[in-house]
C-alpha cells in the first residue's frame, strides 16, 4: 500500500492546516474499506450517510458529533461461544469511521435496519447567513419640519 507523505505542503503553506490535515485523513480512511459506506445527497440541503453494520446490534454502535466531526464506532462484545466454523466470511471486527462535516451541518436522524445504520444529516445556516432580499425605496423624500421626528 503506498502512503502519502503530505509534510511538503505543511511547510509550504501557512493557514491552511487543516485542508492538509483533511487531506490526510481522506488517504488514510482509504487504505481501510470495513465497513463499506454511502454518501447520499437526498435534498438541497440535506444528505444520508450509509454504513453496511451487519451482525451490529444498535448497543454495539456509538455515534457521535464533536466539532465537525462525525465519528461511528462499532464495538463487538467478546464471543467466547465454542462453534466451529467451515467458513467464516461475516467480519464481526471493531470498526471506528469518521467523517469530517461543513460547518453547519447537524445529524438529524439514525436508524438501524436491514444491516443498514442511516444517519440523516442536514445543513442548517443560521439566518444572519442566509441570503436576504433588500426592497429598494421610491419617490420622494419629504422635506423635515422642524420638531419632527424622522419616520
Amino acid at each position: 500500500m503506498r502512503t502519502l507523505d503530505f509534510s511538503p505542503l505543511y511547510r509550504s503553506v501557512v493557514g491552511f492546516d487543516r485542508l492538509a490535515g483533511l487531506l490526510e485523513s481522506a488517504a488514510a480512511d482509504a487504505a481501510s474499506g470495513y465497513p463499506p459506506y454511502n454518501i447520499e445527497r437526498t435534498a438541497e440541503n440535506a444528505y444520508r450517510v450509509e454504513i453496511a453494520v451487519a451482525g451490529f446490534r444498535p448497543e454495539e454502535l456509538n455515534i457521535e458529533v464533536k466539532e465537525n466531526l462525525l465519528t461511528v464506532q462499532g464495538r463487538k462484545a467478546a464471543n467466547d461461544d465454542q462453534r466451529r466454523y467451515l467458513h467464516r466470511g461475516l467480519a464481526e471486527r471493531n470498526f471506528e469511521r469518521r467523517f469530517q462535516l461543513a460547518d453547519y451541518v447537524v445529524v438529524t436522524e439514525a436508524k438501524l435496519a436491514d444491516g443498514l445504520l442511516s444517519i440523516s444529516l442536514k445543513r442548517e445556516l443560521p439566518e444572519s447567513l442566509k441570503p436576504r432580499r433588500i426592497d429598494i425605496a421610491t419617490g420622494e423624500t419629504k422635506p423635515l419640519i422642524e420638531g419632527e421626528a424622522a419616520a
